[in-house]
């Protein structure tokens, strides 16, 4: 039973080396390692298995010591190693710090293999020889046997074999797929034993020795003939790595180009793009952005919409690209066990062993509550950013069986909202973004009773009514447009009066079974206020609420209050900051005119991400108080990078400086621009409205942000407003 969304139940990937490249990736330990025993997360991994479980270097037996690492490049990751202090039986042995071991790694995608190469540098005055071994382990385990949420042993391993010089790994799955991991060296290693290569090394003072390693991973069908390693390992990585290079940085180059007086902004906006781009997977032909290194590796509904919302004023074209494949695999019929339903929209594909073979519903699941009103927002605001209506127009059947779900989810007794219910035991008891087993929780710290209907799930659905409202006006069918803007108004009169609280003063988290609030201080409420659900009033209370100390940490907004029965600064939703999370709440403060806490959450979040690795925001943080650490603490086996969290910056930008397109009126509307406290000067050239672009520039000034449009291009006019 997969009753939670916890991310992992391993030891701390923290402090974790994480390069991705398509549907292949890897993750090693700081010290370059995966080790070859315990449970952890490490490994190299395609296609929701890990291939490889472990891979030990050693020098005369001993570890080498770790000196530096970089993955800035997203598809490549460089180690700088020295050597321990070596003692031989026979000769003199070699001091500490002696050795240079450069190891760098890269991933080739289109080969579905990993090219290695480690150049190994005497600094010393003399000779000096000795032993280095490469130990491997080949598992074969799925993602969720990885992440501890399923013990099961489907398949057959065969025993490792070395053939011709090269380590074969071979697994017979249960879903009739054959799995192999074949290693190849160069030079050939002087001894083979059962997983382990031994090189002898005799390098010159002042001289190097290089070996050249590739692993290439397979899965075929088990007719199929094995095709192992066509290419030979290359000590020369220099083309592989200016190709990978030259094609992220086309990537980046259809982007909005973004620049600031800021170093610290600069840097995490570029990190942030290049970790979306990293995150990129196709699927049928199409990109999307998989969610998160190395659980959420996947096509998953709420995350691949959200992070494609979150980047439109950056890069709107992988917006259709997601909507149009999430409409196909859209729900068409009725099973409790994957929790599809007609309309629904899809929450998480998996194409590893035990969704193949059918042991968890995951090749297709739908548990989830907020995919498919998040589907219909962002087709609408993909269209207030393109002037794109012929994407509507294509998908107005899947948005007609979204709005037929959305009627009927849950709503057993006319109120009108959005609810869910778990009805498999195969799949998760919660279904909106806090999705772990504990996340909903009553003043009593009790588990709340299904049905719930979470209170973001209804802005989200008031938001995509109205948006697609919009479009039905545009396309002429002005009764349908009128019929939903109706439902959307009703919606928000109910709600306003169910979810309100006035002893919070604020929106409580959930209704539950009968009606009942679920009457906690939680951040959920911060994403309906960025749907515009909220009375203004209530909308302005809510805004401040969060941001008491109780539940703003000094690094951004907690998930729950601090004052909570079931407070956990590392729960995963019950008090931790999620940046994803953040983000929205700041838009939610915006549109209330809150300007001050968005501008507080974006400075928090800003530096936040400038005490991780490469100023790359996690998937979440503990919810620890800043004033007890000055730095911000990590949540042990959060997923970095991961898609909502490297978006969260871009659509603060987007947030703060208060870009409000309209493509089909050939407008750019710029509503109060703020710029945080960190930052005099913004500038963004090439964004797009439909056909047209702007350069713009912002400064700050006394009261605000004055905007400098720089330069437009084609049919666009550019108003500032307060």
């Amino acid at each position: 039973m997969l009753a939670k969304r916890h991310p992992a139940m391993v030891d701390s990937i923290a402090g974790a080396v994480t390069v991705k490249s398509l549907d292949l990736y890897y993750v090693v330990a700081s010290d370059a390692q995966i080790p070859l025993k315990g449970e952890h997360g490490f490994g190299l991994y395609f296609h929701d298995c890990r291939f490889l479980g472990g891979y030990r270097m050693a020098l005369s037996g001993l570890a080498p010591i770790v000196l530096a690492s970089s993955a800035q490049k997203g598809y490549a990751a460089l180690f700088e190693l020295t050597n321990p202090d070596l003692h031989f039986e026979q000769g003199p042995p070699i001091p500490k710090d002696e050795l240079g071991i450069r190891w760098e790694r890269i991933l080739d995608a289109r080969q579905t293999c990993v090219r290695e190469v480690m150049t190994i540098q005497n600094f010393g005055h003399q000779a000096h020889g000795f032993p280095l071994t490469l130990h491997f382990r080949a598992g074969f385990e799925d993602i969720f046997d990885v992440r501890g949420l399923v013990q099961q042993d489907l398949g057959r391993r065969e025993r490792a074999a070395w053939r011709e010089g090269r380590l074969h790994f071979v697994y017979h799955g249960a879903d009739r797929l054959r799995r192999t991991a074949t290693i190849a060296f160069s030079p050939m290693p002087d001894a083979k034993y059962e997983t382990t290569a031994e090189f002898r090394i005799d390098v010159p003072a002042g001289e190097t020795q290089t070996i050249a390693v590739t692993i290439e991973l397979n899965e075929y069908s088990e007719e199929a003939e094995a095709n192992h390693l066509n290419q030979q390992p290359t000590v020369a990585l220099d083309n592989l790595a200016g190709n990978l290079q030259a094609g992220s940085e086309e990537w980046l180059d259809r982007h909005t180009k973004f620049d600031s007086d800021s170093l610290l902004l600069n840097d995490i906006m570029e990190r942030s793009l290049r970790d979306l781009a990293m995150l990129r997977s196709d699927l049928g032909n199409r990109e999307y952005f998989a969610a998160g290194v190395p659980w959420f590796v996947a096509l998953f509904g709420r995350d691949s919409l959200i992070v494609a919302h979150e980047m439109l004023a950056f890069q709107p074209e992988i917006a259709a690209q997601t909507l149009r494949l999430l409409a196909s695999y859209q729900g068409h019929r009725t099973d409790r066990w994957r929790e599809e339903q007609p309309g629904k929209i899809l929450h998480e594909l998996r194409v590893g062993e035990l969704a193949r073979a059918g042991n968890v519903p995951h090749a297709r699941f739908y548990g989830t509550v907020d995919a498919t009103p998040l589907f219909l927002l962002l087709l609408g605001r993909y269209a207030a950013w393109t002037g794109d209506l012929e994407l509507f127009r294509e998908l107005q059947e899947p948005v007609e069986r979204a709005l037929g779900w959305i009627a009927k989810a849950g709503d057993d007794h006319g109120e009108g909202y959005l609810k869910y219910r778990n009805t498999s035991e195969s799949g998760l008891i919660n279904q909106g973004w806090k999705d772990s087993a504990d996340a909903i929780v009553r003043t009593d710290g009790s588990i709340a009773k299904p049905p719930i209907a979470l209170v973001e799930a209804q802005g989200y659905v008031f938001a995509a009514k109205r948006a697609v409202a919009d479009l039905y006006e545009r396309i002429g069918e002005r009764d349908r447009a009128k019929e939903l803007r109706g439902e959307a108004e009703r919606l928000q009169t109910r709600f306003n009066h169910d979810f309100w609280c006035e002893d919070l003063g604020a929106f409580v988290l959930a209704l539950e079974a009968r009606g009942r609030q679920v009457a906690v201080v939680s951040s959920n409420p911060g994403h309906a206020l960025w749907t515009g659900i909220a009375d203004k009033d209530k909308g302005r209370r809510t805004a401040r609420r969060l941001m008491q100390d109780d539940m703003f940490s000094g690094w951004g907004v907690r998930t729950l209050s601090t004052a909570e029965r079931r407070y956990n600064p590392v729960g995963y939703h019950l008090g931790t900051v999620w940046p994803h999370d953040n983000a929205l709440l700041a838009a939610g403060c915006r549109r209330y005119g809150e300007d001050d806490a968005a501008l507080r959450i974006f400075t928090a979040i800003a530096e936040a991400a400038m005490h991780f690795r490469h100023h790359r925001l996690p998937e979440a943080m503990a919810g620890f108080p800043r004033k007890d650490f000055q730095v911000p603490v990590h949540y042990p086996v959060a997923c970095h990078p991961q898609a909502w969290a490297a978006g969260a910056v871009p659509f603060m930008v987007t947030t703060c400086l208060g870009l409000e397109p309209d493509a089909f009126a050939g407008k750019l509307r710029i509503v109060r621009p703020r710029l945080p406290d960190f930052v005099n000067r913004i500038a963004l050239r090439g964004l797009r409205v439909g056909e047209a672009g702007a350069d713009l520039e912002f400064r700050r000034t006394a009261d605000g942000a004055e905007v400098n449009v720089q330069k437009t291009s084609g049919q666009l006019s550019v108003e500032v407003g307060r």
